[in-house]
Parts: structure tokens; sequence; C-alpha cells
């Protein structure tokens, strides 16, 4: 039976993170039966009306982690960069996140210097050995090619790293490629008309993040259903009831099945 984080990348069955960005939302997909899930970064940044990818969310991503830390699921936490170029400050905060409850962390290398990201690596599993690392490259997102990725990895995964992310990697050949090519576990970004997950399994892939995905959906969602208000017709889709949220929030007053 599968205990950890870790194992679940090496379970018979392809890892699916979906990422929440609250604390209904984790556990409503933990309700859905997801044993782990991780939060994202875009969802957390916007909440606090910050820009994403920007360092400027390390108290927030904090914040979250320590609500959502105890929680009935495995927690890995979007950290972006680490929030600091100096691998002892991120190796600190990388305490922090297993101090609160979380087992793996996330992060980018924004196609800074490779050896600066390795270092932060290095730093935190020194630190945290427990903590799943998931080394990130951004070279499908900010520019670069196979080879760059192929030795960014290399060198991530040479100094500690226990997952390797790939987002914006969507070709089946380079990723059936790129799994040849590492020794860790690869976690690709799901895409919407992208290769369906059965596929990502077949060609070696071991965990699949949903990213922002879910949190620019409910977005949505609330838009459409707006609009459609506005327009005097019944907005349509399912919506949970104020009682099923309100009971998310593990309140022993949550009695009530109505509500603003």
């Amino acid at each position: 039976m599968t205990t950890t984080f870790a194992e679940l990348h090496h379970d018979d069955e392809l890892l699916l993170l979906p990422n929440a960005w609250d604390h209904a939302s984790a556990r409503a997909l933990a309700a859905e039966g997801f044993a782990a899930i991780g939060t994202t970064s875009l969802g957390v940044a916007a909440a606090a009306g910050l820009p994403d990818g920007a360092s400027d969310t390390r108290d927030e991503t904090l914040r979250l982690a320590l609500t959502l830390g105890s929680g009935p699921y495995l927690l890995s936490v979007d950290a972006e960069d680490g929030y600091s170029d100096d691998p002892d400050e991120v190796a600190e905060f990388a305490q922090q996140l297993v101090a609160v409850g979380a087992v793996g962390i996330n992060l980018e290398d924004r196609l800074g210097p490779p050896a600066l990201h390795a270092a932060k690596i290095a730093a935190v599993k020194a630190a945290a050995p427990g903590l799943f690392v998931n080394a990130r490259t951004d070279t499908y997102w900010l520019g670069g090619g196979a080879s760059e990725t192929r030795d960014r990895l290399d060198a991530y995964q040479r100094a500690g790293a226990d997952g390797l992310f790939v987002p914006g990697l969507t070709e089946p050949r380079e990723i059936a490629a790129l799994v040849k090519d590492v020794d860790r576990p690869l976690n690709i970004l799901y895409t919407p008309g992208g290769p369906t997950l059965a596929h990502l399994a077949d060609l070696g892939v071991r965990r699949v993040s949903l990213g922002s995905l879910l949190y620019r959906r409910a977005l949505g969602a609330a838009l459409e259903t707006a609009g459609e208000i506005r327009a005097a017709r019944v907005p349509g889709g399912a919506a949970p009831s104020y009682g099923e949220v309100d009971a998310l929030s593990r309140r022993s007053d949550a009695t009530h099945s109505d509500g603003p």
C-alpha cells in the first residue's frame, strides 16, 4: 500500500495532482478521492492581489500551507523560485513547510543560472531530506530547446531533486525521449487538447499536474454564471450548496443547508 508522496511517483497508476488555492478547494478535492494535492501559485497570488512568479507571495504561500498541511491528503506546495536567490533562505522556507505538514515542494528555475537552482535544491535536501523536491525548468515556456532542458534537468537531479517538471512540453515524441534521458520521475503539466492521461502514462510520465487550470476554470464559471443571470437566463452547470461548502471549513456549527 502506498504510504508516502515519493511512492506515489513510482506506483502502478499515474499520479494526477490537482492544485488547490484555498481550504475549501483542497478539502473538496480530497473528498473526491485525491490522495495528494498541490497548491497553485497563480491562485495564491491572485487571491492576495499580487503578481504570480515575482517572489512576492512567500507569506501567503506559507499561510496557505499552514491551513492545508493538516488535511487528509499529502500536500505539495508550489513555492515559485523559493522566494530568494539565497539557497540557505530557500532551505529555511522548506523547513517551515515541513513543520506545517507539507511533504513536497515545487521549485522553478525561471531560466536563471542552473548552478544557482541546483544549489537551492541541494540546500533544501540537506535541510529537509524527507521533502520531495520537484525541480521545474521553464525552457518550454521562456525559451530554450531540448538540449538545454536535458542539461538543466541533469544538473537538478545530480543536486538531489526527487522529481523533474517540464511545463509546456506537449509533443509526445519529445516527452518519450526526455523520459529516457532522466533518472527521476517526469512531471508534465496537463494541457487541454494535449496528450491524454493514458497517453502520458504510456510515454513514461509519472506525474501530471493541473497547475492553475482548476482555479482559472472556477473563475471562468463564476463569470459565466454572473453573465447568465444578468442576461435574465438561468445559469447552468453544477454548484455545491451553501451547506456543502460551509461544511468544508470543518466548523462545528455548519448545520444549515441554505444561506447567503
